[in-house]
């Protein structure tokens, strides 16, 4: 389950992917246009230090785009070529903002949706003492493995950026499509998302034949 703030955040998120997203190979949009969000959905860090979160966004008219992140409390040591930037957190303090493709809690949450069929994280407000949930705004779902306990995963030893993304670990390769559109699943461990104004599912990640 992921513990919300109601809190505000110096730059926000969408600010920061406004200056990082048109450094990336797979960017898609205008340039210095303003980014919308268009939906999010969020994994469960076991340990509760990280925030991992994936925010599907557009660059102005542009193409709808994955940006997986995580948000920690301090730097993250020899990842500073995937820092998308810092942000203040008005309850939190400071939080360094990564690309979590090269973060080593986003492999093994991803594999488990991936592979093993594991949902999104719940989310939810403390009010008062008692939990609030707020209902997601798109649902994700795991590929045919669902039920299977995904591998071990282990930290990455290769993150190669494009589109897809790739992850590449002792154990497994992992997949992230940065434009998720309509295409036949190219693997049956794949992931998959849905929103309101996309209800055709679309391939969001998925596990390459080894």
């Amino acid at each position: 389950m992921a513990l919300l703030h109601r809190a505000e955040l110096r730059p926000a998120k969408l600010d920061l992917l406004a200056a990082w997203l048109p450094t990336r190979s797979w960017f898609a949009g205008t340039a210095g246009a303003d980014v919308t969000r268009v939906a999010t959905y969020r994994f469960d860090d076991p340990a509760g230090e990280v925030g991992i979160e994936t925010l599907l966004v557009r660059a102005g008219a542009g193409p709808v785009l994955q940006v997986p992140l995580t948000y920690r409390g301090a730097p993250l040591p020899g990842a500073d070529q995937w820092l998308v930037g810092t942000t203040e957190h008005s309850v939190l303090g400071p939080r360094w903002v990564y690309d979590a493709c090269a973060d080593p809690v986003y492999p093994p949450a991803l594999a488990a949706a991936v592979l093993a069929g594991a949902g999104q994280a719940e989310e939810y407000f403390e009010v008062d003492g008692k939990r609030e949930v707020r209902p997601p705004n798109m649902t994700v779902t795991g590929g045919s493995a669902g039920g299977v306990e995904p591998p071990v995963v282990g930290t990455p030893w290769e993150v190669v950026d494009g589109d897809p993304t790739l992850i590449r670990a002792d154990q497994l390769e992992l997949a992230v499509v940065r434009r998720p559109a309509s295409a036949e699943a190219p693997s049956a461990a794949c992931l998959t998302g849905a929103w309101p104004d996309q209800p055709t599912p679309l391939v969001l990640a998925y596990a390459p034949s080894r």
